[in-house]
């Protein structure tokens, strides 16, 4: 797979190293001269340009790119070059970072990003997943299918402890995607017992969540 990052600071730098590791080809962009350090991503290629600019992006030839990551601190920045992509280059997938809080709500398909990436966002759900037990803390936004992936951690109370998983009746547009236990990480089977302090997350509409964690924690539910 072919991607290219805008932005090539520490947060490109660091994505970049993580994809090539994983076997992907990587371009890194951007407009700084100063920040173009191909010694410290040797195996990637790195191209002084303007990302906002469509001669730049015409020259990093993004039309081959299979994702365009635009991790820039600048949010005027990465909304542009995810737009450009999506819109001049066709860019399949378009990851886009939100360092203000306040802008995350412009972050969507209308401005040609597929998925946005909050860290503030993913802080304050890591937390919650750290301390609730019963609460449903939604970890990741799935723009294109109108689904989030939750998490919930079993309450000894839940009326479904000790049942096989394959019992629970889920609400619509919603399933169980893994459970983990003792960390190890567990493919749903119908006939396995689920317990009580199992983290199970779910892939679920919006819709679906409230009634999701009334089915399994309905103490919690009602706090």
């Amino acid at each position: 797979m072919r991607v290219a990052i805008a932005g090539a600071g520490a947060v490109g730098r660091s994505i970049a190293r993580e994809l090539i590791v994983n076997g992907h080809d990587v371009l890194l962009i951007d407009k700084k001269a100063d920040a173009i350090k191909p010694e410290r991503v040797p195996d990637a290629e790195w191209l002084l340009a303007d990302s906002c600019e469509l001669s730049s992006l015409e020259e990093a030839r993004l039309e081959h790119c299979d994702v365009v990551i635009a991790a820039t601190g600048d949010d005027k920045v990465n909304l542009v070059t995810s737009l450009l992509a999506k819109t001049e280059f066709g860019v399949p997938r378009t990851v886009g970072r939100v360092n203000h809080p306040n802008n995350e709500w412009l972050f969507t398909e209308a401005w040609g990003v597929d998925v946005n990436v909050s860290t503030p966002r993913i802080m304050s759900a890591l937390v919650e997943e750290a301390v609730s037990v019963g609460d449903l803390v939604r970890l990741f936004t799935f723009r294109q299918g109108n689904a989030n992936l939750v998490e919930l951690t079993l309450p000894a109370e839940s009326p479904y402890v000790g049942k096989p998983n394959g019992l629970i009746p889920l609400p619509e547009n919603c399933a169980l995607v893994t459970i983990l236990r003792d960390g190890q990480v567990y493919t749903p089977d119908a006939e396995q017992p689920i317990e009580a302090g199992d983290e199970l997350l779910f892939v679920a509409s919006p819709e679906s969540e409230g009634e999701l964690q009334s089915l399994l924690a309905p103490r919690a539910a009602k706090e």
